[in-house]
């Protein structure tokens, strides 16, 4: 993990700096409240020759599927367990109507077949023979009254029709559409839409334009919306105005539109977008949302949206839930799928998507990821109390601490341990090395990544948790691990004697880097805070001596205070190994720093040093600012809680999806975004995706990364990613 390397653009600090919509930098706190948390259910099945009337659905959440004039129900899907569809068999004279389309009425199922409009509700009283055997469209008016279509006839039927009304249509009929406010029906054609008055049974064209698709009418605004496949457009039916060609959307092959309340949706060739009220725009794409690409039709429940695709059926399903419930989900779901020997572990899978054929995953950075998850449940147990996050905390302390015990080297942090047998299986097996317990194997190789974290956890822990035992271990620990740094002259030494590769705090190596190489400023903030730390728990002079020896003889708080924009690119006079260190911004050492942060600031020998934290801090949050990253923000209203991005921080921890598997994700394809030249932070685009729309990642990630190939193979923990920001959050009493 502690090198993927990433570069800062200095072209970029003023577009970093630029406010973003609904970025403000303001403070305060957040009061909770529900707001819609959306996740999907999907029933896959192969599907063919699908149209806009191949998905309807009742007031009771019945839900069918038509393909070849056969119905389908989705069967046995629940949130990350993929279902199926099956044959509907709840009628038996279905299995004998040759339905050509399905569609829903007063909030009932009903169909066209060869022969009538009919429905199983009412009692079956709806009933509507036709006289055209090959209708395959067809919309209900104000009173059980229908226009349906072969696609080169219209015929209207109700109860009240004697004579039957059958009209040609000069072109093909694609859609039509019931408009209630104007009472007539709108249809359209590939490249005309046509007003049919019920009263007067006359046909009349109104809209004129090239390659239509599908047609909605939105009641909020008195407009039609017409899709195209180039994009849509609205139509005010008042004033007969038609709006420009709207293509600022995520893809323009429209295969459907449908209105839903003061929203509209779309269903393309990629994917699923909806559009809000306030303008803003929702993309459901990929195997998160979608069991297929291509969505053909779109239809709505009580809270939910059923999406059908080419590869089956997505339930959008649309719950009011507060933080603090999707706190206690992510809680539970992380103590019950991620937890190994105690770590905060990823689950590899078997089965694309079936967390049941889940493996827990040892990692590199085992130490790092439970202590982030650690400290959350270190947070939580500070403001709830909860006997719960007590006794998580023991738990995942006690593999904290067996990191240290397992191996030979005193005060030295495993990477990881596992039980004996398994090394070839496990991650980096070159790495692993034997126990002296025959029981147990132990990774080496631990870098600073896996220090910054373990003392930044035992921090919190030490300060925050009144409990004995915690508070003991947490500093004993703390102790252990800075004794061993400060015993090697400031590197971690493992078993063969010699420094790991990143596990480096000596002048020697630190300051041997040019400025611009941000491991220089990074790893004087780090060693800081950690000497910081142990200070002030121990109380130990060693910690504080060795901290002013850096800050006044080796140049550490001005390599700590070096601003950010003088990041970047090593000269070419640089050795080989300082240019590698700095091809491109490195998002892990943006978490390094972070977590450091709260040591450094915390427990900052005097109030001076403490506000030159703080403007190191803030500079460093102020590059930030454009990924809205939830826990940079909220890691910053300890030291400005005046001005962090509150927004921001709540919008990631809402927006974040509740399923962590890691699926593919694409977005480079997309028309609405905003792209910049290739730079070297790597932002790809102006404004950073919502988390329900990128790839799941740590917050060593970039969050501008628009494609992942994942196949749905793993699935993250919460406990680092969610937990940690918002518990942190809670803590700080910016969210209540």
């Amino acid at each position: 993990m502690k090198k993927a390397f990433y570069v800062f653009a200095l072209l970029l600090i003023a577009l970093a700096h630029k406010p973003l919509k609904g970025q403000s930098g303001s403070g305060g706190s957040y009061q909770d409240t529900a707001f819609v948390q959306e996740y999907a259910v999907i029933n896959s099945r192969g599907l063919n020759n699908l149209s806009i009337q191949s998905l309807a659905s009742n007031q009771i959440g019945n839900v069918q599927i038509l393909e070849n004039m056969q119905l389908l129900r989705p069967e046995a899907g629940q949130f990350q367990v993929w279902g199926t569809l099956a044959p509907d068999r709840s009628y038996l004279p279905m299995a004998d109507k040759k339905v050509k389309a399905i569609d829903s009425y007063q909030d009932e199922l009903i169909y066209l077949d060869n022969q009538s409009v009919f429905s199983n509700a009412w009692a079956g009283s709806l009933f509507l023979k036709h006289e055209l055997p090959d209708a395959h469209r067809f919309e209900g008016g104000m009173q059980f009254d229908f226009l349906i279509s072969d696609g080169k006839r219209l015929q209207y039927v109700g109860s009240n029709i004697e004579e039957p009304v059958i009209l040609s249509v000069p072109q093909e009929v694609l859609d039509i559409q019931y408009d209630s406010t104007q009472d007539k029906f709108w249809v359209m054609s590939e490249e005309k839409v046509y007003q049919f008055d019920p009263v007067s049974h006359e046909l009349q064209e109104e809209i004129s334009a090239p390659g239509l698709s599908s047609l909605a009418y939105f009641l909020p605004k008195n407009q039609l919306v017409l899709g195209s496949d180039s994009g849509y457009f609205t139509y005010d039916i008042q004033s007969k105005t038609q709006s420009p060609l709207l293509t600022k959307i995520p893809w323009t092959d429209i295969l459907v539109v449908e209105s839903h309340k003061d929203e509209l949706w779309f269903g393309t060739s990629k994917g699923a977008f909806t559009v809000l009220p306030d303008g803003e725009i929702n993309y459901y794409y990929l195997e998160r949302w979608l069991p297929g690409e291509e969505v053909y039709d779109i239809a709505f429940g009580q809270e939910e949206i059923y999406l059908l695709t080419n590869e089956g059926l997505a339930t959008i399903h649309r719950k009011m839930m507060t933080l603090a419930e999707k706190a206690g989900f992510f809680d539970q779901y992380t103590r019950k799928n991620h937890l190994r020997n105690g770590f905060n572990a990823r689950l590899a899978l078997s089965e694309p998507g079936n967390i049941a054929t889940g493996r827990l995953e040892d990692s590199d950075n085992d130490g790092l990821w439970t202590s982030m998850y650690l400290a959350s449940q270190g947070f939580r147990y500070a403001v709830t109390k909860s006997p719960e996050a007590m006794a998580q905390i023991r738990q995942s302390l006690l593999a904290m601490e067996r990191l240290f015990t397992i191996n030979p080297v005193d005060g030295f942090p495993s990477r990881s341990f596992e039980r004996s047998g398994y090394i070839e299986r496990l991650a980096d097996p070159e790495r692993w090395q034997h126990s002296t317990d025959p029981e147990w194997d132990w990774k080496s190789t631990t870098s600073s990544d896996e220090a910054i974290g373990h003392i930044f956890v035992y921090g919190v822990l030490a300060e925050l948790v009144e409990d004995e035992w915690v508070k003991s271990k947490s500093i004993e620990l703390m102790d252990t691990l800075m004794s061993h740094i400060l015993d090697h002259d400031l590197y971690l030494y493992d078993f063969d004697g010699k420094p790991t590769q990143w596990g480096k705090w000596n002048p020697e190596y630190v300051n041997a880097f040019p400025a611009e190489v941000g491991d220089r400023k990074l790893n004087s903030s780090n060693i800081i805070g950690m000497l910081q730390t142990a200070y002030h728990f121990t109380g130990k002079e060693k910690y504080k001596q060795k901290a002013f020896e850096l800050i006044e003889e080796h140049g550490y708080l001005d390599n700590l205070m070096r601003p950010m924009k003088t990041i970047g690119e090593a000269g070419t006079g640089s050795d080989s190994y300082s240019q590698m260190l700095s091809e491109a911004w490195n998002h892990s050492d943006d978490e390094m720093y972070f977590v450091g942060y709260w040591g450094l600031y915390r427990y900052a020998f005097n109030s001076e040093l403490k506000e030159k934290y703080k403007q190191a801090i803030v500079d460093h949050w102020e590059s930030e600012r454009a990924e809205k990253e939830g826990l940079w923000n909220i890691m910053t209203a300890m030291v400005q809680p005046e001005k962090f991005d509150l927004d921001e921080a709540i919008w990631f921890l809402e927006k974040h999806p509740l399923d962590l598997i890691n699926w593919n994700i694409k977005n480079s394809h997309r028309k609405d975004l905003e792209y910049l030249e290739p730079n070297f932070r790597r932002q790809s685009t102006l404004e950073v995706l919502s988390p329900s729309e990128t790839k799941i990642a740590r917050h060593n990630a970039n969050r501008f990364t628009l494609d992942s190939d994942r196949n749905g193979e793993s699935a993250y923990s919460p406990g680092d990613i969610w937990l940690l920001p918002y518990w942190m959050g809670r803590y700080l009493e910016v969210i209540h």
